[in-house]
């Protein structure tokens, strides 16, 4: 989910739109229902990490390969910078949290990125304000979270409570870095700003991992084929196809369109998470996704009408 400024749009919906907004819905989806089959198997900062680090090789090479525009080393600092705060911050606390609570509801509380960008937009000089709408969608957005805590918070159940605040974090520190990303200097080669983006946040992940002594506590060769195969989907189809077709999209779409990622991909998880791993579905969850759902629309169609 890289951030960049859009440039101009099409008017029109053409097929490649929808192609690329069908990848980033699936594909996007998907990955919270990866992660959990990979940390069964992995370490979550180990799998992270080595998840970012190939797919970081893999972007950095094809933008040299296909000769894109060299980035200077002051762009390739605030890649990197952006890079902790998307991944080691916003995807990393996802990526231990799901370790105790289920893909769909990750997913779901994920969702409320959007709401975190319109806040903190509204708090900086020049940045957006909300209207009406879009302050509304904030205030149902966290009663939304709320609403899917609430089970946790009336039983005391510390740990997988502990777990659903560190994905609130991880939404709060991707926006923060989506924020920033639209305020500093980037490569103009989106490939290249994510394939750094990825290489320092696989670096983070490796600190992470060592600091938490991680790779004391597992054997390599006991890494279930599931776990391996998870991590290749991650690496493949949610770091390297997944961002180009965002990436792709930021440029040659609407924002109200491209946006829509924010409210498909939990609807996409939570099934998945039904049909493939026998996750719950109960009414809190049922509640919690169309609270969030309801104010994450209204956030867009709100807050867009007053961008400056």
């Amino acid at each position: 989910m890289t951030s960049h400024p859009p440039a101009s749009a099409s008017r029109s919906i053409s097929s490649q739109v929808i192609l690329a907004l069908g990848v980033v819905y699936v594909v996007w989806g998907s990955t919270y229902l990866a992660i959990r089959f990979a940390v069964e198997g992995l370490p979550p900062f180990v799998m992270a990490g080595l998840r970012f680090f190939l797919a970081g090789l893999l972007m950095v090479a094809f933008g040299f390969a296909a000769r894109h525009a060299r980035p200077s080393g002051r762009e390739i600092v605030w890649s990197s910078i952006i890079g902790i705060f998307l991944l080691v911050g916003g995807n990393g606390f996802v990526v231990w949290a799901e370790q105790y609570v289920s893909s769909g509801m990750a997913a779901l509380m994920v969702a409320t990125v959007p709401l975190w960008i319109l806040g903190l937009e509204a708090s900086l000089k020049g940045g957006a304000r909300p209207a009406p709408l879009g302050l509304a969608g904030v205030l149902l957005g966290f009663g939304g979270v709320v609403t899917l805590m609430w089970p946790k918070l009336a039983t005391g159940a510390s740990q997988s409570l502990l777990a659903q605040g560190a994905v609130v974090l991880a939404s709060l520190l991707w926006a923060i870095g989506s924020v920033l990303a639209r305020r500093v200097p980037l490569p103009a080669s989106g490939v290249y700003h994510s394939g750094i983006s990825m290489l320092a946040g696989s670096a983070g992940f490796l600190v992470l991992s060592l600091a938490f002594g991680e790779p004391s506590r597992f054997a390599w060769a006991s890494v279930p084929t599931s776990a391996w195969l998870a991590l290749a989907y991650l690496v493949t189809f949610g770091s390297c196809i997944g961002f180009s077709a965002y990436a792709w999209l930021v440029r040659n779409a609407e924002p109200s369109l491209y946006s829509t990622y924010a409210y498909v991909n939990p609807v996409v998880a939570v099934m998945l998470g039904a049909l493939l791993a026998a996750e719950p579905v109960d009414a809190w969850l049922l509640a919690g996704a169309g609270l969030i759902v309801v104010s994450v629309m209204l956030v867009i169609r709100g807050g867009r009408k007053t961008a400056r």
